[in-house]
């Protein structure tokens, strides 16, 4: 594990400690406005304790900040953050949230951390490294018949177009795959693909941060990582499917 990357998984794990010390499986949030200002002040807490703890530990990285910059993330290399990755869970006392970490390159993911404070695991990639969790490696599904595949997606906060794509793919995948789930947020699809308990991923207008991380995971775990049209993903791209070797290609005819 190269310096960088045991930094950040310092820096996720002390910001994943904060989030369970809030954490409450018995909350209950009254309204969407409750659910939004107790998420804002979960990121605001954790993405601070990153930002505080990484400072100085790759320099000329810059912070990439949505607000700021707008979904496109520019050229050189950047922090993609989210310091409550599935903040939606942690209010509602559902377990699927964390800390995600990504060290993104002219586009391309580099080294990510997910930590998830339930279940203490910590999910780790750097490019050509292999995809682990907790220290043991991960791999994507043998899996070559589309029939016999576990298919995932994570579609939510979109526009109605893409609610009426979303429904026609889902529909036309659901015909093909053993079954289709769509599960929130982003990267919790990602890590089972990434060790091989689901086969097939896409996503129309993805989630950086989480897409940017699961698509390091899976890709180094051996899976096949790109967009709707077949051609290399990178963090700009407008979809995305990420597949076992076997299923790709019957996926994208699918999706397309």
């Amino acid at each position: 594990m190269t310096n960088v990357l045991t930094a950040v998984v310092q820096a996720a794990e002390k910001a994943g400690q904060a989030l369970l010390a809030s954490y409450d499986p018995a909350s209950r949030p009254a309204d969407r406005t409750e659910m939004y200002e107790v998420g804002t002040r979960l990121e605001a807490t954790s993405t601070a304790i990153v930002r505080e703890a990484l400072d100085g530990v790759a320099p000329g990285v810059g912070w990439w900040d949505e607000d700021e910059t707008g979904r496109v993330v520019p050229a050189g290399r950047w922090w993609v953050v989210d310091g409550t990755e599935g903040a939606v869970n942690h209010v509602h006392g559902l377990p699927e949230w964390g800390v995600t970490i990504t060290l993104v390159t002219d586009g391309r993911p580099e080294l990510t951390v997910f930590r998830q404070p339930i279940g203490d695991l910590t999910y780790t990639a750097e490019r050509g490294q292999g995809a682990f969790l907790s220290g043991q490696r991960l791999r994507a599904s043998a899996k070559t018949d589309l029939s016999a595949a576990a298919v995932t997606a994570s579609q939510g906060g979109n526009d109605d177009a893409v609610y009426e794509r979303f429904a026609g793919a889902f529909a036309a995948m659901a015909s093909r795959a053993l079954l289709v789930r769509n599960t929130i947020p982003t990267v919790f699809p990602l890590l089972g693909l990434a060790a091989g308990q689901y086969d097939v991923f896409w996503q129309y207008e993805p989630d950086l941060p989480g897409s940017a991380a699961g698509a390091l995971l899976a890709g180094e775990a051996g899976a096949i990582v790109t967009d709707l049209t077949g051609a290399p993903w990178d963090v700009n791209a407008s979809d995305i499917l990420v597949a076992a070797p076997g299923l790709h290609a019957a996926a994208l005819e699918v999706l397309k």
